[in-house]
């Protein structure tokens, strides 16, 4: 009967432990924003005024859910709300992530539709589609920006943009950046941006909180 009463006791414990190893983890609150320095560099992938006094830069993954998810959740009303009104500049940056099969060649192909002046277009539409990209999403949202296709072909087999990808990649390394999205928000600046690294999908309110922190020490400086 011992024995019979062990072996229940020990099968009961193991349930406990199986049962909170396959139930869904609650996301804990993101990591609090850490200090970090980047230099700007040339031909980086922005909208928004070019003398918008707050720089929001993204590092992204086609294929990541969270990138999505912040582009359906927060992006819509950060463009409404500061990036169309003249007070953020954004910057789009690449971060494909090894265990994403397709996340360096969607990055290469928004890169590619921006040689057509489609580049925020593709990129939007990649993240509005409900699937991960792939060659046949990659394919069909091109087709639907009505792209020249040879031309847009002749980009990917060229691998024209992919040293380019891989440079925000090894940039983002040398920052301490290895997850998607993570952003740097600082002042703009000419040279260097002296900011905040902030990590995850986080929703409209902290961006708009650590948004208009620096726009308000922006009119006191000035004031």
């Amino acid at each position: 009967m011992t024995e019979l009463r062990q072996i229940r006791q020990l099968l009961e414990k193991q349930q406990v432990q199986l049962a909170r190893a396959v139930a869904p983890q609650q996301p804990g609150p993101p990591p609090p924003p850490e200090k970090v320095q980047m230099s700007i560099g040339k031909g980086w992938y922005a909208i928004g005024r070019v003398d918008a006094p707050v720089m929001l830069v993204e590092f992204a993954d086609y294929q990541c859910p969270y990138c999505k998810r912040f582009h359906t959740e927060a992006y819509a009303e950060l463009k409404k709300t500061y990036i169309d009104t003249g007070k953020v500049r954004f910057v789009s940056r690449d971060l494909p992530l090894e265990f994403h099969p397709f996340a360096l060649k969607a990055a290469e192909a928004v890169r590619c539709a921006g040689d057509q002046n489609k580049y925020w277009e593709l990129r939007d539409s990649l993240y509005a589609n409900a699937a991960p990209p792939n060659e046949e999403v990659i394919k069909k949202s091109v087709e639907s920006l009505s792209l020249d296709e040879k031309g847009f072909q002749a980009c990917m087999d060229s691998d024209k943009y992919k040293a380019d990808v891989q440079k925000d990649a090894s940039e983002a390394a040398t920052l301490q950046i290895s997850g998607t999205p993570t952003f740097v928000l600082a002042k703009s600046a000419k040279d260097k941006l002296d900011g905040i690294r902030m990590i995850g999908a986080q929703p409209f309110s902290a961006f708009q909180s650590a948004i208009d922190r620096l726009l308000k020490t922006e009119v006191a400086v000035k004031n």
